[in-house]
């Protein structure tokens, strides 16, 4: 059998470099009405009235008024509403939708209407905590205890912006009693559910269809259930096709960013070593928990790195305040962390005197070792030779000498880094309880009927792969189409790093099976997911293994800084991965290309803040993001160090190759300048100021 990595042209690239993949946009139905969102003006504060202008026929609102279910997002921390009845949490928030069949029109009627609120006085410091996180491991707070001395630091992240191509976007219509709904979106099922709880409907009364995507990192996960919810109720109202889709600037300034995050680290030093580690982590949530939660138990589960340290008190709040709710992005909770944790261990090093190097590779997690919630490593961990072979690629120990000298500003940087792939604990078990399907045609033909989507990461080719080589049939006997809930089951959301490990995993065994019985016609083969006999995890003391499988990485960063400007300009970038089995090597450079890129680039280069709860950049010309011009040479290698019950052996990697981009260009401009970076992005003007004023 041909070696799985080996590359094969993409299924979907003739139709995006073509330009004939059609988009949410790109869809036109007769008699399509047009919707808009008529958003809030202030950041707390209560609705006294509204004032609307005179309504002209066949043009319509739809507010709370109108939902015959329940008023909130379904998602995990349901205090979201889809409209609100009197309450406004944050600036910007939809109030409701004004629908006519001529856009301007609509936004004239949204220019025209006016509110009377009555205002309060919001909150944008971190004071109001809700949700709250402790665990021990080891003997606690009972390290810190005759320690020769307790080394302290204090980190900060920003706000990410997903940056995808394509707003938010949906269409709606309706198919006698049924809604259907064609989205931009990662999760159909989370949609589905969340509209039949919005409608009060039964699960056939609601179809959810994804076409092509414009990409998504984690924006596209959970927020596309709130629009998705607001647009159900207007085709159920009005009975009609709806096209609700957001221009850049409403996308920007309204749905989900990077959590903000506030990280501060201890460490009990004795003779030293390590005794024991002491972290709190402080998350921006904005008006809203909905995944918050979930974001702030990844990111304590990863405070200890890809590091043993035996001794642990670790906890964490999520604060609520008047700004725009925060949600899932690439990494999910692990960037924030992982940059707080590999500066920390450098700053430890350096404050011992010790090589930096030498130092961390004392306290690398090895196999059996175990992990920040007690769990195991259960697989083999091959960061030794994977750091070596960065070393060795990037000449890292030659330039680290030469770059010592203050007045060259040039630095080099090393991060390392894991990812834990797909649902913490029994979340793949008790909650997502994934389920594909396979399907033998009459013809010969295979068909793959999964909820997965394909957002630019290449599932609709590499799930082809994995059901073409199994059964050893051609790859265009194999059909993958885009997920549409009438017709596929609920095999989980595109989330997590999990469609391969996870959903391609199930697709694998169903192959199995499927060729066991191929002499039959025509026949379908179900798997549903089990999880592995040993992952036992206590979600509310954070006790066990908190994933079942762990992808790793490094990555070295080479900078110079303009002595003028404090410009820092990329020069070169080398990394090796551990994916388990890359199933399609060339796919898998792309996502460690782009997710270094937006790595690098969380480092030092994206600004995004807000004034009094409005975001202050709200396009892409005043939020900046890397160019191609602004990159630099990539080099990538990938390991196999294949896990059990993936695919091939196959682990996750669409998040793994982001994380590990920040730290690793920061510690390069560390040495760059001699001066130490605790927060990020490291702008020429934050630079500047450690250079002037230490």
């Amino acid at each position: 059998m041909k070696d799985i990595s080996k590359s094969i042209k993409k299924t979907d690239s003739n139709e995006k470099i073509s330009g004939s993949a059609t988009y949410v946009a790109d869809i036109k139905l007769d008699g399509m009405l047009h919707a808009v969102s008529l958003r809030s003006s202030i950041a707390k504060g209560k609705i006294k009235e509204i004032h609307f202008p005179e309504i002209p026929e066949d043009y319509y609102i739809v507010s709370h008024k109108d939902i015959p279910g329940k008023n909130i997002v379904k998602i995990i921390f349901e205090d979201q509403k889809i409209f609100p009845v009197h309450t406004i949490t944050y600036r910007y928030e939809p109030i409701l939708l004004v629908v006519g069949p001529d856009k301007q029109k609509v936004v004239d009627i949204i220019n025209q209407t006016k509110i009377e609120y009555i205002e309060e006085t919001p909150v944008f410091d971190w004071v109001n905590s809700a949700i709250d996180y402790h665990f021990e491991k080891g003997i606690g707070l009972e390290a810190f205890k005759g320690a020769d001395k307790v080394i302290k630091y204090d980190y900060e992240t920003n706000y990410q912006e997903q940056a995808y191509i394509e707003p938010q976007g949906f269409i709606g219509y309706p198919e006698g009693d049924k809604v259907t709904l064609i989205g931009s979106i990662q999760c159909p099922y989370y949609v589905k559910n969340a509209v039949i709880q919005a409608l009060n409907a039964t699960p056939e009364n609601v179809r959810v269809i994804q076409p092509s995507i414009g990409g998504a990192f984690g924006g596209k996960e959970e927020f596309p259930s709130l629009i998705a919810c607001q647009l159900a109720v207007a085709v159920n109202k009005i009975k009609k096709p709806i096209q609700l889709l957001y221009e850049r600037d409403e996308d920007m300034n309204c749905t989900t960013k990077r959590h903000p995050a506030k990280i501060h680290f201890e460490a009990a030093i004795k003779q030293n070593e390590i005794q024991g580690i002491k972290v709190y982590t402080a998350i921006d949530a904005g008006a809203n928990i909905g995944l918050s939660g979930v974001v702030l138990s990844r990111a304590l589960i990863a405070c200890t790195g890809v590091y043993t340290i035996d001794n642990l008190d670790v906890s964490g709040d999520v604060f609520i305040t008047n700004t725009v709710p925060n949600g899932a992005f690439r990494g999910f909770g692990a960037p924030q962390m992982f940059f707080a944790v590999e500066m920390f261990m450098e700053h430890i090093a350096l404050d011992l005197n010790q090589d930096v190097l030498s130092f961390k590779r004392k306290y690398l997690a090895k196999q059996n070792d175990k992990t920040s919630t007690n769990g195991i490593f259960r697989d083999p961990v091959i960061m030794p030779k994977m750091i070596d072979k960065a070393m060795k690629v990037s000449d890292y120990i030659k330039k680290r000498e030469a770059y010592n000298n203050e007045s060259v500003y040039k630095g080099i940087g090393m991060s390392l880094f894991f990812h834990g792939c797909g649902f913490t604990g029994s979340g793949e078990k008790d909650i997502i309880k994934a389920k594909v399907k396979l399907r033998k045609e009459m013809n010969g033909d295979v068909s793959i009927l999964v909820a997965a989507v394909d957002m630019g990461q290449g599932i609709r080719t590499t799930l082809r792969k994995v059901v073409a080589n199994i059964l050893e049939i051609p790859i265009e006997k194999v059909i993958f189409d885009f997920p549409d809930t009438d017709k596929v089951p609920d095999s989980g959301p595109t989330v997590a790093s999990r469609t391969m490990m996870i959903v391609g995993g199930l697709i694998a065994r169903a192959c199995i099976e499927m060729k066991e019985r191929w002499i039959e016609p025509a026949f379908t083969v179900t798997k549903q997911y089990k999880q592995p006999s040993y992952i036992e995890y206590d979600e509310a003391s954070f006790y066990g293994d908190a994933y079942p499988a762990y992808s790793w990485g490094v990555n070295i960063v080479e900078v110079e800084v303009d002595k003028a400007t404090y410009q820092v300009n990329l020069v070169n970038a080398w990394s090796v991965y551990d994916c388990g089995k890359a199933i399609d090597e060339r796919i898998v450079l792309g996502q460690a290309d782009g997710g270094l890129t937006q790595g690098l680039s969380y480092g030092y280069l994206e600004v995004m803040n807000h004034d009094k709860g409005v975001i202050k950049q709200k396009n892409m010309t005043d939020y900046i993001i890397p160019t191609a011009k602004d990159m630099c040479k990539m080099e990538t290698i990938i390991y196999d160090n294949p896990y059990a019950f993936g695919p091939y052996g196959a682990k996750g990697v669409g998040e793994l190759t982001l994380i590990g981009g920040a730290p690793a260009v920061c510690l390069a401009i560390e040495q760059a300048i001699s001066r130490r970076i605790h927060k990020i992005p490291a702008t020429p003007e934050y630079i500047m100021e450690l250079v002037n004023h230490g």
